[in-house]
């Protein structure tokens, strides 16, 4: 394998971990805005009222992107171990 195969290989991991962690990040990100919009909106500042919903929403992502997480790492594994009778 070449220089090009071993950057390709990183590229593709990269995007591979991006794509997986995005979902569960994202409706992690958007239930820490409501919680903090709603904190501020009634001037309550409690640090488990912003853990929970977190938590929630992190858990709710992963039971719905969970296939889709599961099958793009699954194919990254595959072509990764499909490389290594190439080296």
């Amino acid at each position: 394998m070449e220089i090009d195969d071993y950057l390709r290989l990183g590229q593709i991991g990269i995007e591979t971990a991006v794509l997986v962690s995005a979902p569960v990040l994202i409706l992690g990100l958007l239930a820490g805005l409501a919680v903090s919009i709603f904190q501020a909106a009634t001037q309550i500042n409690d640090a488990a009222l912003a853990f929970i919903p977190k938590i929630a929403a992190a858990v709710i992502g992963l039971v719905l992107f969970g296939h889709f997480m599961i099958n793009r790492i699954a194919a990254f594994t595959t072509t990764t171990f499909q490389q290594i009778g190439q080296l």
